[in-house]
C-alpha cells in the first residue's frame, strides 16, 4: 500500500478533527456519571417494582447495558436523561455472552440475579483492554454468602444450593478494595438472611451513589463511603422514583484538565468537589487558581509546573485520570513523575502523546515526563477510553490540526464531548468515516 493509501484509508476512519491553540471560555456541563449509572440499572433486577433514574448520560455503554437487561425481560423505557427500569417478568438469568463481552460493568448482574433469583450464569467480562482485573474478588464474596461458583468455558455459574435459595449474611475481608467486587457482594447481600459486613470496600463516590439508592429501595446499609460496610439482609426490596446519578467526577476533572491544558479560565458544574479532591489539590500545584462554590468549580490556570502524582483507590489519585494529567504535564514547566498503581497496562497513550512532541520515557508503569512548550497536531488513535480523552485534551493545546480516531472508546464514557467543547470556544469537527 502506498503512503498516500494509507493515509487516504486513516482520513476515512471515524475520527475528530480538533485544531488546536483556541482559547476557551465559558461553562462546561457535567453529565451523570457513567460507572454510577451502569451500576444503578443492575440494581432494578433486586425488585419487581420500577425504579427510575435521572441524570443518566446518553452514552454507548449506557445503551449497552439497557441491551443485556432488555435481554433477561427487564422493561427499560428511556425519555432523555431518564431510564425508566421494571424487571418484573424476568425471563432469563444469563445475559448473552455477545452483550457482556464488550461491557466490563454487566458482570454486576450477577450478584442481583443471585440475590434476586438464587441463580444466574454470566459471562467473564470484557470493556477496555487495560489490565486483568479479575473476578476473583467477586466470586470470593458470593461463595462466603453461601453461593456455590464455578467458572467453565468463560461463563460463571452461580446459584444458591436447598429450597429456600437465599443467600445467607457473612463476614467478607476483601484482599483488595475493588469497587466492582465490592458493589457486587452490596447487591447479593442486601436479600441476603442476616447481617453482612465488607472490610477493605471500596470508598469510590460510586459505591455511596449505589448504597444510597438501594436504602431508598428499603435496603438496611451503613459505613458505605467508609471501609467498612455493613447491610442488614431484608426479604424484598421496593421500588424507587426519580433517583438522580451524581455528577461524573472522571468527566468533571477531565474538563478542569482541559482549562489547564489550553491556560483557559472555565466554569465546570455540577460537581461535588469532595469527590475530586486529590485531583484538585494537584490542579493548585501545578499553578491553577480554583474558586469553588455549591454549583461547580470556576478554574484559573496560571503557569504550569510540573508534579508528580501515583494513582491509587478512592480517596486517592483515581486511574481514570491518570493519562489526561499525563497529558498536560507534557505542557508543564520541569519534569514530573507519574505512577500507575491500578492497571498494569494503563501506559498506552505514552506512544500516542510521544507523536505528538511529547517527552515521555517509559520505565514499566513510570512514565518521566519532561515538558516542552508546544504539541504539535499529529493523527492519534485512543487505544481505551481515557486515552481518548487524553488525545482530545492534547489537541486542544497543540499546534495545527490533530485527527484523534478510537471513538468508539470515547463515546462510552464522554457523553457529547464535542459539542460540549465547541460550545466554549474549541474549533472540533466529527468525521464518520
Amino acid at each position: 500500500m502506498t503512503l498516500a493509501a494509507a493515509q487516504s484509508q486513516e482520513i476515512l476512519k471515524p475520527h475528530l478533527s480538533i485544531d488546536g491553540g483556541h482559547p476557551l471560555n465559558g461553562v462546561l456541563k457535567v453529565s451523570g456519571a457513567k460507572n454510577s449509572a451502569l451500576v444503578l440499572m443492575t440494581a432494578s433486577l433486586l425488585t419487581d417494582e420500577p425504579v427510575e433514574l435521572t441524570n443518566v448520560p446518553e452514552l454507548t455503554d449506557i445503551s449497552g447495558m439497557s441491551d443485556i437487561l432488555s435481554s433477561l425481560g427487564v422493561s427499560v423505557e428511556r425519555s432523555g436523561k431518564r431510564v425508566r427500569l421494571q424487571a418484573a417478568k424476568l425471563s432469563s438469568a444469563e445475559p448473552p455472552y455477545e452483550l457482556v463481552n464488550s461491557l466490563r460493568a454487566s458482570f454486576f448482574s450477577i450478584g442481583s440475579l443471585l440475590g434476586r433469583l438464587g441463580h444466574a450464569r454470566v459471562p467473564l467480562p470484557g470493556g477496555c483492554r487495560i489490565g486483568a482485573r479479575p473476578v476473583v474478588e467477586h466470586i470470593r464474596g458470593l461463595k462466603a454468602l453461601g453461593a456455590v461458583v464455578n467458572v467453565e468455558h468463560g461463563i460463571v455459574s452461580a446459584a444458591v444450593p436447598g429450597h429456600v435459595k437465599r443467600l445467607r449474611g457473612a463476614s467478607i475481608v476483601l484482599d483488595c478494595p475493588s469497587v466492582g467486587a465490592t458493589e457486587t457482594i452490596l447487591m447479593a447481600a442486601v436479600l441476603a438472611d442476616g447481617i453482612s459486613t465488607i472490610e477493605n470496600a471500596a470508598q469510590e463516590p460510586e459505591v455511596q451513589d449505589l448504597a444510597n439508592l438501594l436504602n431508598q429501595m428499603g435496603a438496611r446499609i451503613s459505613g458505605a463511603g467508609g471501609p467498612v460496610i455493613t447491610i442488614e439482609g431484608v426479604k424484598r426490596l421496593h421500588g424507587c422514583r426519580n433517583y438522580p446519578v451524581i455528577p461524573d467526577r472522571i468527566e468533571a476533572g477531565t474538563f478542569l484538565i482541559a482549562a489547564a491544558i489550553t491556560r483557559s479560565t472555565l466554569r465546570v458544574e455540577p460537581v461535588i468537589p469532595d469527590h475530586l479532591n486529590v485531583v484538585l489539590q494537584k490542579l493548585r500545584d501545578c499553578g491553577c487558581k480554583l474558586e469553588i462554590d455549591d454549583q461547580g468549580i470556576t478554574i484559573k490556570p496560571g503557569t504550569i509546573s510540573a508534579v508528580d502524582l501515583t494513582t491509587q483507590p478512592f480517596p486517592g489519585f483515581p486511574t481514570d485520570l491518570q493519562a489526561p494529567f499525563m497529558a498536560l504535564m507534557a505542557t508543564a514547566y520541569g519534569t514530573s513523575v507519574i505512577s500507575e498503581k491500578i492497571y498494569e497496562n494503563r501506559m498506552q497513550h505514552v506512544g500516542e502523546l510521544q507523536r505528538m512532541g511529547a517527552s515521555i520515557r517509559l520505565d514499566g508503569s513510570t512514565a518521566i515526563i519532561e515538558g516542552v512548550p508546544r504539541l504539535s497536531g499529529a493523527p492519534v488513535t485512543g487505544s481505551d477510553l481515557r486515552a481518548s480523552a487524553a488525545m482530545v485534551l492534547a489537541a486542544l493545546a497543540a499546534d495545527g490540526k490533530t485527527q484523534v480516531s478510537g471513538l468508539k472508546h470515547l463515546d462510552r464514557g464522554y457523553d457529547g464531548i464535542e459539542a460540549k467543547l465547541i460550545g466554549v470556544g474549541a474549533n472540533v469537527q466529527r468525521f464518520k468515516g
